[in-house]
């Protein structure tokens, strides 16, 4: 056993590296919500969570008055026994977005700890499939990025020997999203994959539009084309197109992703680390998709997920966006196009402490 001696939580905002919109929102900064678990053999674990410019500090009041004040005497190594207690105790505020990132937090410590304690790193103790996984970017596709811009970026990225690029749709028209996706698909040719982000913006009948709009340009997937809790209406879009319809950054629970899945309505499942709850569901959620013959591209974190996509048979590929360099030594490393998956023992981030103190929100 290695008993939890300790746990303690605190907010650090992290800057965006640069200027990003969709057709919902813009993200204004990263606030990352740090866990630290020490446990009774010397270790300490670190684990994490995010919002994208609001809901921290209630993430972080969620964590140090009802999560972390259960954890002293708990067995660190059980993780799941852990997951389960501190579920089971937040039932009142189960499923949602604040208590399922503030369970992440905690979670990716006691993976960090049971990585540490392996000493191995997470995609091997996590399943081990394979070390590299394809990469896409997502930071030349933002919705206020011009249409060369656009193109300039998917060249960028074609030349770099990556796979796939995905570019945010939701403008005012059809026609104006339509012009610039066939401008990137005109410029890289056949042999890149693009992806389209709706970021929940469209009623079913304007997705239906589009879907039939986009189809000539042969997308790898049509992301978040509905608000997330619209089952029925991503079941009737799946049905209409032959684009693959991707859900999930959205969802928060193990149970959402299995009704998306069971009625069809999800043929890429992109489930977030840190808004399902952490790693524990993460996987759960990766072998659920697996039984349904879906492949697995998580959203956002590269630097956790490459690890996890990498763990698991069904893992695609992962998305680049570097948001936390400003905060760690070293960057992701990429070979042909493939993100590398940390070999170093735990999570297998690299956190620089004295950046991350100058950036603590008091």
């Amino acid at each position: 056993m290695a008993a939890i001696v300790s746990a303690h939580a605190y907010l650090v905002d992290v800057e965006v590296e640069k200027e990003r919109t969709d057709a919902v929102q813009a993200f204004l900064k990263q606030e990352t919500v740090f866990v630290e678990i020490r446990t009774d053999d010397g270790r300490t674990g670190v684990g994490y969570s995010y919002t994208i410019g609001t809901g921290g500090r209630s993430v972080l009041a969620m964590l140090r008055e009802h999560l972390l004040p259960r954890l002293p005497g708990q067995d660190a190594a059980a993780v799941e026994r852990v997951w389960f207690d501190l579920f089971a105790s937040t039932r009142a505020t189960t499923v949602g977005a604040i208590t399922s990132l503030a369970l992440a937090a905690v979670d990716t410590a006691l993976w960090d700890l049971r990585c540490l304690r392996a000493d191995e790193p997470l995609w091997k103790v996590a399943g081990g499939f394979r070390r590299e996984v394809p990469l896409y970017d997502t930071e030349g596709g933002w919705l206020h990025l011009s249409t060369e811009e656009l193109v300039s970026g998917a060249l960028a990225s074609q030349a770099a020997g990556w796979h796939g690029v995905k570019l945010k749709v939701g403008k005012p028209s059809a026609g104006q999203d339509l012009a610039r996706l066939r401008a990137v698909r005109d410029a890289v040719g056949p042999g890149l994959d693009i992806m389209v982000d709706a970021n929940q913006s469209m009623t079913h009948a304007e997705a239906r539009r589009r879907a039939a709009a986009f189809e000539p340009l042969d997308l790898a997937w049509f992301e978040e084309p509905l608000p997330a809790d619209d089952v029925a209406g991503h079941v009737l879009l799946a049905r209409s197109t032959s684009i693959p319809v991707a859900v999930g950054e959205s969802l928060y629970s193990v149970a959402q992703f299995r009704e998306y899945l069971a009625q069809g309505a999800a043929s890429i499942v992109q489930v977030d680390a840190a808004r399902v709850g952490g790693i524990t569901p993460w996987l759960k959620v990766a072998h659920l998709a697996e039984a349904f013959n879906v492949q697995v591209c998580p959203h956002f974190l590269m630097e956790l997920h490459v690890s996890l996509a990498a763990a698991v048979p069904n893992g695609r590929c992962v998305e680049h966006i570097p948001q936390l360099r400003a905060i760690t030594d070293g960057q992701l490393e990429i070979t042909d196009g493939h993100a590398v998956a940390p070999d170093r023992p735990g999570l297998g981030i690299a956190w620089d402490r004295d950046a991350i103190d100058d950036r603590r929100v008091a």
